[in-house]
């Protein structure tokens, strides 16, 4: 036999090899409903500094996969005191949204349009996905958490003003009505917190404690001016966000959820936290539950975060919690998210969502559009297409694992438009 003829018996046996080891990973199992394919109509919102970069670049990839949305664009911006009403009618009509990220204004009594999206559409749940993509180098690996806050009560003040000179009063609005504690003396420096009507401590003019709602109050006294600040935590919020993160867990073949609390402390407050979450952990048998108290978890999470899955917090600790797994997984560049309720969903870059960027970036179009490119990938399984998700999100892995188009925040040189353009070229 000639070496030619051996060198092609050989190749051929080669190919037949590798075609009856390649497994097919097409799915054949999503059945969908009839009229699934028509177009969906998805509100957007650019946002400030680098919003446009990366909701042009989601744009882009939709457009080039022929993706079955499309995009009722509405021009909102950080300064302005509220959302437009016809902003809300969209999102409304829609069910569905994906915002670039809104300015928040730093003191100044401006409050955050993020925060007013998350309330007036009740989105009480937010999910940042945390975990490491193929060919990026971190200090960790085998890092996959998701971070599930409680969108709508907790530090997050809803009302602010002057009860008198030098007196600043921070209100919060729940579900459950407007909470009020007044008061006339102001040498004050303990936390109250109360299960009923009756309040345990002696205060002049303290209005309406209600049952199952807590509420952590702290003054304190700093010359001739007093800052009080309300914690509301509530036994209906709870219970929700925590049926979500097991719900989610259970749906998602996940095998651990930790609840994350200050309970040592806030005994009665993130107590009521922390009982919601173990009564919800009963009906879920094949899920470990598991607390861990917070300043811990963020050194937990810093030595070793793959021992984490699934973690439900209240509000402010998850806004910590889950900037600290997206750095510690790659960066708030490359982290999905949005925020969820019981028929409206806003899609955004999971970590630092009021983050709008340095206007070099913008100038330079240098924006990392990977983080709003997965949670569009998000938004498309939300929306029953599954098969575009896997398209969209098999293109940027790849394009991150490649390691030839990057932005500078991944240790690469590229513009938004070059990793626009490498991803759609790697749509299959």
């Amino acid at each position: 036999m000639s070496p030619r003829s051996l060198t092609l018996l050989k190749n051929l046996a080669r190919n037949s090899n590798a075609s009856s080891s390649c497994i097919q990973t097409r799915s054949v199992t999503y059945m969908p409903r009839p009229g699934d394919g028509s177009p969906r109509a998805v509100t957007l919102i650019p946002g400030d500094g680098i919003g446009p970069l990366v909701t042009n670049a989601v744009e882009q990839v939709m457009e080039a996969m022929h993706a079955p949305i499309y995009f009722e664009k509405y021009d909102v911006h950080g300064e302005m005191s509220r959302v437009p009403a016809e902003v809300m009618e969209s999102i409304r009509k829609n069910k569905v949204c994906l915002k670039g990220g809104l300015k928040t204004p730093v003191g100044g009594g401006v409050s955050s349009l993020n925060v007013q999206l998350r309330k007036e559409l009740d989105l009480f749940a937010s999910l940042v996905n945390c975990f490491n993509l193929p060919g990026l180098p971190t200090k960790h690996e085998n890092v996959d958490i998701v971070v599930i806050r409680e969108n709508t009560e907790g530090e997050y003040a809803g009302l602010e003003h002057e009860v008198v000179p030098g007196v600043v009063e921070s209100l919060k609005r729940t579900p459950l009505g407007l909470f009020l504690v007044l008061f006339e003396s102001l040498e004050i420096s303990f936390v109250i917190e109360s299960f009923d009507f009756d309040v345990t401590r002696s205060l002049e003019n303290t209005t309406r404690f209600v049952p199952g709602v807590l509420e952590s109050v702290e003054l304190r006294r700093c010359a001739h001016s007093v800052v009080e600040s309300l914690k509301v935590i509530t036994k209906f919020c709870s219970e929700r966000i925590a049926k979500y993160a097991f719900e989610y867990a259970y749906l998602n073949n996940r095998k651990k959820v930790t609840a994350v609390h200050k309970a040592n402390i806030m005994k009665l407050a993130d107590g009521l936290f922390l009982e919601s979450c173990r009564e919800v952990a009963k009906k879920y048998p094949g899920i470990t539950y598991n607390e861990i108290i917070v300043d811990n978890c963020c050194m937990q999470l810093v030595a070793k975060p793959e021992q984490f899955d699934v973690m439900v917090t209240p509000n402010l600790y998850g806004n910590l919690v889950a900037n600290t797994a997206a750095g510690i997984a790659g960066g708030t560049g490359v982290m999905p998210g949005g925020n969820v309720g019981a028929d409206h969903a806003v899609f955004e870059q999971g970590a630092s969502a009021g983050n709008v960027g340095k206007d070099k970036i913008v100038r330079e179009n240098k924006a990392n559009p990977v983080a709003l490119l997965l949670s569009s990938a998000m938004m498309l399984r939300h929306l029953q297409f599954p098969s575009f998700a896997d398209r969209l999100e098999t293109a940027v892995k790849r394009v991150i694992s490649e390691g030839n188009c990057r932005t500078k925040d991944l240790g690469g040189q590229s513009t938004t438009q070059q990793v626009v353009d490498a991803v759609i070229a790697n749509l299959e």
